[in-house]
């Protein structure tokens, strides 16, 4: 009888029974533990014995199992010898050939009857496949029917050939044409099965799922006599396939490999990329009806996963492979969309609709993982660099078609410029480059994004300022060859630079009303630099047109220069100043009437001013002056001077830009001893000036050399005294050039 089991609470009130056995605790725990380790003793020993008993039962076991098979095979053979026909029945060889030659009758009999009820059977399944076939979105009623005789059928050709593997060349030849009509009804099944994959989801739309529940039953029937026959053939090429296994492997020699599972998701994913394919076909020129468009992408989905999935086994995992095939064909398509260059416009928006698109995928429940690998490669933002670049590339390649046009007609001249709804001269170019300005402004705005709008504002200075310069270059080139070669150029020039300084009032105007209408949607970061950059084009136009008045002015000037050579000289006292007078009038009624009227003001100032300047260097570097012939002459220009600007400016406001040749014909008129007090009025409001009104009062022939010479050193002495200098701001005084003995002597030779 076995003894009672102890449980631990037990034994440890074995040994506490009082409280005064607590002190012995460490005694007793110390007597439990020499128990313990003399029972691992023991126990260790035990298990050494057994192990070792054990042993040696497994080798005399090996050894008996040894002896056992060999006494086996022994009676095998004995009974084998006893038993076999062939030892016993003297007439087998030929009762087993009888029992072949009934067993091939009867193998042979069937094979004919089966080739000839195969045609009534092909037809019949031809019908219903045909009538099937005719709606691709189904009921299909007849599918599961058609696969079934078919797989029958099949499955009787590929026995027939295999058996016929060692017949003559003419019976398989044979037995080919008999089954080509089979041939090509499996073929055409095939393809019927392949179309029913690439129209899954339609087919479910058309409220006919079973027909996907039919195909699916198919392609797994199809899958498991696949891994089947590669089993078997894996097995025999391996050599363990038993006698029982040889008529299974000759069906499995005989079966061709249909991979119906991989040829359905093939299809799947073929069907998916080719919805993707013509949608962006049909919006091939319209990148954001294309983008509109991807919303099926959506709803598809969402049909799939309620009416689709329930279709499929769960091995085929279905609902993250339709969404990662859904994602890659759309990649693929936005990667073709971005290399088609689309226009700028489109970029953007196709930056908008990823960051929606991540948005709805994670609204439908769709994990992460399956949208591999992310649109574009992650890196959308890049859509907003291309989208500046090509902002960029059409500001430069219209900017450069444009001046290519408007050079051309620059240089031909053949036409007058056109006339703008106020009458001025101006070049259609501008007006279209601006409007491409505001286009691709407008286009940036569209980003909502700052740093896109400041970037496309730089290069749009960039541009501007490149223009300006190139406009520039080329007037003052075609001036040059004006000037020095005039019979060589085509007329027009007068007209054609009143025409490009109106356009840079015009595109002045243009850029300060893009800068108040720009800088109050950005923010302070990036409104810096959009009002500096467009200040900056603004400052240049106003330049370029303040370079385009001059070389107006510069025409009239080379128009006169016969005349301005004269001036002091004898013909001048005929009144040669007349000429140049008339000349400028000419040239201001056209200037007036053509071109913009605070231009006008611009160019009339800097008119007086240069031809102060042209009246009062002839003056200073002239021959000797025939007084008093020469001041009564003097007084008689200016006073054509004062008749022809007075009548473009009021006489108040010329008078102070005037008094200088008064002052000057003072010092002329003055006595020896009295040009000090006129030199005194000069000097406070155009600074000393000691080498011009030397070379002033050397011209005079009314006083010798010791005149002057007295006339200037009181002049010199009074300046000293006063510490005479220059005043804060230049005057016209400032642009006086009195050149050397020399020079003098080369002009007038």
């Amino acid at each position: 009888m076995a003894a009672p089991t102890i449980s631990a609470a037990q034994a440890v009130g074995e040994y506490l029974q009082s409280p005064d056995d607590l002190a012995k605790v460490a005694a007793f725990r110390k007597k439990l533990e020499k128990e313990k380790a003399s029972i691992d003793a023991r126990l260790r020993s035990g298990v050494k014995e057994q192990l070792d008993a054990t042993r040696d039962g497994l080798r005399k076991l090996f050894g008996t199992r040894s002896n056992v098979q060999s006494i086996k095979d022994e009676m095998e053979t004995v009974d084998r010898m006893c038993s076999d026909p062939t030892y016993v029945v003297t007439t087998f060889d030929q009762i087993s050939r009888v029992s072949m030659v009934h067993r091939n009758f009867e193998q042979t009999e069937e094979m004919v009857n089966n080739l000839l009820e195969m045609n009534s059977k092909l037809e019949m399944l031809e019908q219903m496949l045909v009538e099937d076939s005719n709606d691709i979105l189904g009921p299909a009623p007849s599918l599961l029917r058609i696969h079934f005789q078919l797989n029958r059928l099949e499955a009787f050709r590929n026995q027939t050939m295999h058996q016929a593997k060692k017949s003559s060349a003419d019976t398989r030849n044979t037995l080919t044409r008999w089954f080509e009509r089979l041939n090509n009804l499996i073929e055409a099944f095939d393809q019927y099965i392949l179309e029913l994959a690439r129209n899954i989801l339609p087919i479910v739309r058309a409220g006919n799922p079973d027909v996907v529940v039919r195909l699916m039953k198919i392609v797994e029937m199809e899958a498991r006599e696949d891994e089947k026959a590669i089993a078997i053939k894996l097995v025999k090429k391996a050599g363990k396939m038993d006698a029982a296994s040889k008529f299974r492997s000759m069906a499995a020699n005989a079966r061709v490999i249909k991979h119906y599972r991989s040829k359905v998701m093939k299809c799947i994913n073929e069907s998916i990329q080719a919805k993707f394919d013509e949608v962006f076909a049909a919006n091939e020129r319209n990148p954001t009806g294309f983008l509109d468009d991807l919303v099926f992408i959506y709803k598809d989905l969402i049909r799939i996963e309620s009416d689709v999935v329930p279709c499929f086994p769960p091995s085929y995992d279905i609902w993250p492979t339709y969404v990662r095939e859904y994602h890659k064909a759309l990649d693929r398509t936005i990667d073709k969309l971005v290399k088609s260059e689309p226009e700028a416009s489109a970029l953007l928006t196709l930056h908008a609709w990823i960051k929606e698109y991540k948005k709805s995928m994670r609204e439908l429940g769709i994990a992460p993982e399956w949208l591999e690998p992310p649109l574009l490669g992650g890196k959308e933002q890049n859509l907003i660099e291309d989208y500046l670049q090509l902002i960029i590339k059409k500001l430069d390649e219209w900017s450069e078609r444009l001046m290519k046009t408007e050079v051309a007609a620059f240089t031909a001249r053949e036409e007058p410029p056109e006339l703008s709804s106020e009458g001025l001269y101006t070049t259609s170019g501008t007006v279209i480059f601006l409007d491409m300005v505001n286009q691709q402004i407008d286009l940036a705005l569209d980003s909502g994004q700052g740093l896109v709008l400041a970037r496309a504002v730089e290069e749009v200075n960039r541009v501007m300022r490149s223009i300006q310069d190139r406009w520039v270059k080329l007037v003052d080139t075609e001036y040059k060859k004006h000037a020095e070669k005039p019979e060589e150029v085509p007329g027009g020039l007068v007209e054609y630079c009143i025409a490009l300084a109106n356009d840079q009032i015009k595109s002045a105007d243009f850029t300060e009303a893009l800068s108040a209408r720009i800088e109050p949607l950005v923010s302070e970061k990036y409104r810096v630099t959009i009002h500096d950059r467009l200040n900056d084009a603004l400052d240049g136009y106003l330049d370029v047109a303040k370079r385009y008045t001059q070389t107006l002015i510069n025409i009239i000037f080379n128009d006169v220069k016969p005349a301005i050579k004269q001036l002091f000289g004898p013909t001048w006292y005929e009144g040669t100043h007349a000429q140049i007078v008339e000349t400028m009038r000419d040239y201001l009624a056209d200037y007036q009437a053509y071109l913009h009227e605070s231009l006008f003001e611009v160019l009339l100032e800097d008119l007086i001013d240069s031809y102060l300047v042209t009246y009062l260097t002839a003056l200073a570097n002239g021959p000797k002056l025939n007084m008093p012939a020469a001041t009564e002459r003097i007084r008689q220009d200016i006073d054509e001077a004062y008749k022809f600007f007075g009548t473009y400016k009021k006489m108040n406001e010329l008078e102070p830009q005037m008094e200088v040749l008064d002052q000057v014909l003072a010092m002329l008129e003055a006595s020896k001893s009295l040009v000090f007090l006129s030199y005194w009025s000069f000097a406070k409001v155009h600074g000393p000036c000691i080498q011009f009104v030397e070379a002033l009062m050397k011209a005079r022939n009314d006083l010798d050399r010791s005149g002057v010479s007295e006339v200037m050193d009181s002049i010199k002495r009074k300046v000293k005294e006063e510490n005479l200098t220059d005043p804060p701001e230049p005057t016209i005084m400032k642009k006086i050039v009195i050149q050397g003995a020399l020079s003098r002597f080369l002009v007038r030779t």
